[in-house]
C-alpha cells in the first residue's frame, strides 16, 4: 500500500502532541546571530512553541574592568560594549563619573559630544537596518547603509586617530579639538547621506517580499513594551514617546530642535521606520550644533584637577607636567566622593545607564552598566512565540541585539 509521506503522523494512545516537538539550536554558527548569539527553540513542525536565549558566547569581563582602571583608561573598554556605536559608550561612561565627581562641561564640549553622539547613532541604524535587509535577502541595501557608515568611520579616524574604537572622550572633556578637517569630512556626511537614505528606503519599503516578512511580525504591544522595560527605537516603534534627550535632557540637547519618532504598530516594520526617521532627526541635530558650534576650550581648567591636559600642555608648562604625572601615576590623581548614582543616556538602542559606587579615589569600588540589549533579549521568547522559524531572522533584525551588551 502506498504511503503519503506528507501526511502528518497519527499520535499513538496516550502520547501526547508534546512529545512530537522537537529542539533545534538556532546559532551561535547561524549567520543571523553573529556567532555570539544562541537560541535553543521548541517547534511543532516550523512554529515556535519555545524560544530560550542563552548568553555568555562574548563574555569579557567589562564590568570587572571598570573597577580596576581609572576613570579614563577604562574609556577603551566603553568603547567595545557596543562597538556599533562606541562614542556613545564613552559618553555614557563620562556622564556618569562627571555626575559624581561634580563637573561641568564646557559648552564647546557639549555640543561636541552631541555631535560624535548623533553621529554614532546614525552610525548603529545604519547598520541594524542594513544587516536585516541582508539577513532578509537585500544585499544591495546593505552595501548602501555600509557606504555611508564608512563615511562616519573618516570622521572618527580624523577626530581620534582611530576608525573603529576612538576612545574620544576623557573626564571634563575630549581628546582633541575639532578642527577644520573633521569639519570638513562631517558635512560630506550631511551631503551624501540624506540621498542614500531615500534610495534603501525605495529598495525596502517598496519590496514585497520584505514588506511580507517584517509586517505584523514581532509585535509588541506598547502595554508590554512598558511591562518590559523597553526602551529606545522599540519602545517607541510600539508608541512609548521615552526619550531621555527629551525627558531627562543632559549635554546640550534642550537647545536644538528635534522630534521624537513613533509608530503604535509595534511590529519589525515599524521599528525599521522608527528608526530611519531617527536617522533624519539626527541630521538635524548635527546641523544645528555645527551652525552653532561655540568657540573657547573643550576641557574643563586644569586647575580642577579632573580632566587630563594635552600634550602641547604637558611638554610646555610646568603646571601641565605636573597635573598629567599626578592623574597617571598609582595612588594619586583625582579624588572622587563616597558616594553612588546611576546616570543615562539615550543611546542609538535605548536606555544606556551606569551605576557607580566610589571610595574616594579614581578607581570605581563598583560598576554595574544597564545596557538596552540585556533588557531586549528577554522580550525576545516572547514576541517569536507562535511565529514560523524564518521570522526568527526578521525579528533578531529589528532588535538589534548586540552581545558584548550581553554578557558584559
Amino acid at each position: 500500500m502506498p504511503v503519503n509521506l506528507l501526511d502528518e503522523p497519527e499520535l499513538d494512545a496516550g502520547t501526547s502532541a508534546e512529545e512530537y516537538h522537537w529542539t533545534l539550536n538556532f546559532g551561535p554558527q547561524h549567520p543571523a546571530t553573529h556567532t555570539t548569539l544562541r537560541i535553543v527553540l521548541e517547534l511543532d513542525g516550523e512554529r515556535i512553541v519555545k524560544a530560550t536565549p542563552h548568553i555568555g558566547y562574548l563574555h569579557s569581563g567589562f564590568e570587572k574592568l571598570g573597577e580596576h582602571l581609572n576613570f579614563n583608561q577604562y574609556v577603551t573598554i566603553a568603547d567595545r560594549k557596543n562597538y556599533i556605536s562606541p562614542p556613545y559608550n564613552e559618553i555614557a561612561w563620562h556622564n556618569a563619573v562627571e555626575k559624581i565627581l561634580d563637573i561641568e562641561l564646557t559648552e564647546r564640549c557639549k555640543y561636541i559630544r552631541v555631535i560624535i553622539g548623533e553621529l554614532s547613532r546614525i552610525s548603529d541604524h545604519l547598520l541594524c537596518t542594513g544587516a536585516a535587509a541582508l539577513d532578509l535577502g537585500g544585499f544591495t541595501a546593505f552595501l548602501y547603509a555600509f557606504n555611508q557608515r564608512e563615511l562616519i568611520y573618516d570622521v572618527y579616524e580624523e577626530m581620534s586617530g582611530y576608525r573603529f574604537h576612538p576612545g574620544y572622550t576623557r573626564v571634563g572633556g575630549v581628546l582633541y579639538d575639532f578642527n577644520d578637517k573633521v569639519l570638513d569630512r562631517i558635512a560630506k556626511v550631511m551631503k551624501s547621506l540624506p540621498p542614500a537614505l531615500r534610495d534603501v528606503e525605495k529598495l525596502l519599503f517598496r519590496n514585497k517580499i520584505f514588506l511580507d516578512r517584517t509586517r505584523g511580525v514581532g509585535v509588541l504591544t506598547r502595554a508590554e513594551a512598558i511591562d518590559f522595560s523597553v526602551t529606545g527605537p522599540l519602545a517607541r516603534a510600539s508608541g512609548v514617546t521615552y526619550d531621555i534627550r527629551k525627558d531627562e535632557p543632559y549635554l546640550a540637547y534642550p537647545e536644538f530642535e528635534f522630534d521624537v519618532p513613533f509608530a503604535t504598530e509595534g511590529d519589525c516594520y515599524a521599528r525599521f521606520q522608527v528608526r530611519f526617521e531617527e536617522i533624519r532627526q539626527s541630521l538635524r541635530i548635527i546641523e544645528q550644533a555645527i551652525r552653532k558650534l561655540p568657540g573657547g576650550p573643550v576641557n574643563v581648567p586644569i586647575s580642577e584637577k579632573y580632566p587630563l591636559p594635552d600634550k602641547g600642555t604637558a611638554y610646555n608648562s610646568m603646571e601641565g607636567l605636573i597635573q598629567h604625572f599626578e592623574l597617571i601615576m598609582p595612588n594619586r590623581g583625582m579624588e572622587s566622593p563616597k558616594n553612588e548614582i546611576y546616570a543615562a543616556v539615550e543611546a542609538p538602542n535605548g536606555e544606556l545607564g551606569y551605576y557607580l559606587v566610589t571610595d574616594g579615589s579614581q578607581i570605581a569600588w563598583r560598576t554595574r552598566t544597564r545596557p538596552p540589549s540585556f533588557i531586549h533579549f528577554a522580550v525576545f521568547p516572547h514576541i517569536i512565540k507562535d511565529h514560523l522559524l524564518a521570522d526568527i531572522v526578521a525579528v533578531l533584525g529589528s532588535l538589534n541585539i548586540i552581545a558584548a551588551e550581553l554578557d558584559r
